[in-house]
């Protein structure tokens, strides 16, 4: 798109107070880009979980602020700066804005880096995200979408598709040979992703779930065993050590924030192994038997840097990994996505689809998508 069509206004979904449900308001487009920005015309914005945290005002957001920081688009003009990117590029848009390129973890290890606490903010939650018709984002976070990567695919994949599969590297990271990964929480919307990561990177998956759906979704997913977590940790534990041959998973990813799930991933986990917690429940508990008589050792995860955003967009390209989405078209249905999510009937992820136009042009490429 030539940055001489773009429109001096608008439609976005905005807080515009907590507690109350996002306000359909029409406000100008961006018209100032810093050196590394792109303008975005939004394809398609994806529901998260921290939506509704920032609703809340726990992500102390300021007000108004455009939600969503999962989204993905096509670029309509880009800064000064910018040598990477051209305007028509499809893009998954990354929630972080601008990295200070000079902390610690900026310099550290490059998957350290989503960690830099002097960024200049994330995409619907301190900054405006894309439950909008356009968005400013990062050049140097950014990244470019396979051929074959869909818009409805890619745009999951910017929070809890980084989220899932850096939670995977790590727990990966600490197996054995032939050694089992947990994933407890495994038919939600990152759950989901989890499993297809791990079954891409060749690691054999156990499954926890608690809902019909999830289990539904876990199995659709490619998982090698399943376990409901409804039958009691006893029993679930016991149910593990059968599948992995007695001594348990050789790590385990938490997804789930559901109570007692942190201390049932430690329970299937082997002694000395590892669990990697993501989910972000208010609080959580572990028997200090676990960490102390068991060494388990417990590690927190984020998103994914964006060298690992980029090496994930190839595997998900090579794999034909997607999210199990639930469609809505047009930012006016944003009511009824939050509904369905709320109903706890959700399988996967929520989107909204934001331009049909962009859908219907990838679909008359003539190329097989993911």
């Amino acid at each position: 798109m030539a940055p001489q069509n773009i429109p001096e206004t608008m439609l976005a979904a905005q807080i515009v107070e907590f507690h109350k449900p996002y306000k359909l308001n029409t406000i100008p487009v961006p018209s100032s880009l810093a050196p590394h920005d792109l303008l975005i015309r939004t394809a398609v914005a994806s529901l998260c979980h921290t939506d509704f945290m920032a609703l809340e005002g726990i992500m102390n957001s300021p007000l108004p602020t455009t939600g969503s920081h999962e989204g993905s688009g096509t670029v309509a003009a880009v800064g000064s700066a910018v040598k990477d990117f051209a305007p028509g590029d499809r893009i998954m848009c990354n929630l972080l804005y601008s990295l200070c390129g000079q902390c610690v973890d900026c310099k550290g290890p490059e998957n350290y880096s989503q960690y830099c606490t002097q960024h200049g903010g994330h995409l619907g939650i301190t900054r405006d995200g894309n439950f909008a018709e356009y968005v400013r984002v990062d050049a140097r976070t950014a990244v470019k979408l396979p051929d074959n990567l869909s818009f409805e695919t890619a745009a999951p994949l910017a929070c809890a598709g980084c989220t899932a599969y850096r939670g995977i590297l790590q727990a990966k990271a600490e197996l054995k040979p032939g050694e089992w990964i947990g994933i407890v929480g495994s038919g939600g919307g990152l759950g989901h992703l989890a499993v297809q990561f791990a079954k891409a990177l060749g690691v054999k998956t156990v499954g926890i779930e608690a809902r019909d759906v999830g289990i539904e979704l876990t199995k659709k997913a490619g998982v090698d065993a399943v376990v409901d977590a409804r039958i009691g940790n006893e029993k679930v534990v016991e149910e593990v050590k059968k599948i992995t041959g007695s001594e348990g998973v050789g790590a385990t990813v938490v997804l789930s924030d559901a109570k007692g799930a942190a201390a049932l991933s430690c329970a299937i986990t082997r002694m000395h192994g590892t669990v990697i917690q993501i989910a972000q429940p208010t609080e959580f508990s572990i028997p200090f038997q676990e960490l102390v008589f068991r060494d388990i050792r417990v590690k927190g995860s984020l998103i994914c840097s964006v060298q690992e955003a980029r090496d994930m967009l190839e595997l998900v390209g090579k794999h034909k990994i997607s999210a199990n989405t639930n469609a809505f078209t047009g930012l006016k249905e944003l009511p009824k996505l939050f509904e369905l999510a709320e109903s706890g009937k959700m399988k996967g992820k929520g989107i909204i689809i934001v331009d049909l136009e962009q859908i219907k042009k990838e679909k008359e490429s003539g190329l097989e998508m993911v």
